[in-house]
């Protein structure tokens, strides 16, 4: 937690409760939104985001819905990775998934994810169609596409950098004031998140300075190999084949501007891919990338009807 936090105001009927999950390494926590008594909707956040991302938009949805949203490993409130473990961000997220599918004893789940989580629920759906209702991908088709030379000239830049995080020992983690880390967050977002919408993802991504810290203040709790996590990313034509895979419902939620893709054309084929196996509803809504966190009455009455619906 990041030591400024006030009691949670929420509104009337609404109830949240934190939890762990269990696993190998450590743990994973979350926000289990609503009754616990009804299978959730599984939550997924964006890359170095963390489950304080669903915190506007869950309100939002109609009281009896339950939503579990999670923070990935190395994200928010959850357990790093053990030293020497490298991030492989999309397919770490299936593996997780499975792992939450099997500790609860889900027989068949619905996702619901932003960016690099929509890319998890459109993975996660493709690995295992027939126990997948519906998933909700918010600004994503897909994982990230890269053309091979792209993926080539990466990799060693992103070996070094993996090693020299592994180098930042706990006395040397940069720590700041809170408003002094508040405006590296909004300078970071680049306009995608407001101000006090930064403060809410901080919730649960920042914490006081450990007492050995060179300089007292606040530190980023994610881990900081996520930052060279993207050694596993795909060509247009994997994804194309693991959207073959899909047989489940499909929301797909665009916002505009939102995220500026360097391939625009990859998104739309992946939704006309879906198109030719599943039932897709493809929606674009004005709104920066993080839509979900920074204008969610743009997006709640969609979701609710989808949710409805099937």
């Amino acid at each position: 937690m990041n030591g400024r936090e006030t009691k949670e105001e929420l509104p009337a009927g609404v109830s949240v409760e934190e939890i762990v999950i269990p696993v190998p390494w450590g743990h994973v926590a979350g926000r289990w939104w609503g009754p616990r008594n009804k299978q959730p909707l599984i939550a997924i956040h964006g890359w170095q985001d963390n489950a304080g991302t669903w915190d506007n938009l869950i309100p939002q949805l109609p009281g009896n819905t339950s939503v579990l949203a999670i923070d990935l490993p190395g994200h928010g409130l959850s357990s790093h990775y053990p030293s020497g473990m490298l991030y492989y961000v999309f397919w770490d997220g299936i593996v997780l998934l499975r792992r939450i599918v099997r500790h609860f004893r889900w027989e068949k789940i619905s996702l619901i994810g932003h960016s690099l989580g929509g890319a998890l629920s459109f993975m996660y759906a493709a690995s295992y169609p027939d126990e997948v209702d519906r998933i909700i991908c918010i600004d994503i088709a897909s994982p990230a596409v890269r053309p091979p030379d792209n993926m080539v000239l990466a990799t060693g830049w992103s070996i070094n950098k993996l090693l020299d995080y592994e180098k930042l020992t706990e006395d040397k983690i940069p720590c700041y004031e809170y408003e002094e880390m508040i405006d590296i967050v909004v300078d970071a977002y680049k306009g995608s998140v407001s101000r006090e919408n930064c403060k809410v993802l901080m919730k649960r991504g920042m914490s006081p300075a450990p007492s050995n810290a060179k300089k007292q203040g606040f530190y980023f709790k994610r881990d900081p190999r996520l930052k060279v996590s993207g050694l596993a990313m795909m060509s247009i034509e994997t994804a194309l084949e693991y959207a073959s895979q899909i047989r489940c419902k499909v929301l797909n939620i665009r916002a505009i501007p939102g995220q500026n893709w360097e391939r625009l054309d990859y998104y739309t084929k992946i939704i006309d891919k879906l198109k030719e196996t599943t039932d897709v509803t493809y929606m674009e809504v004005e709104g920066t990338h993080h839509v979900q966190l920074n204008a969610p009455e743009n997006i709640c009455n969609i979701i609710e009807d989808f949710l409805e619906e099937y």
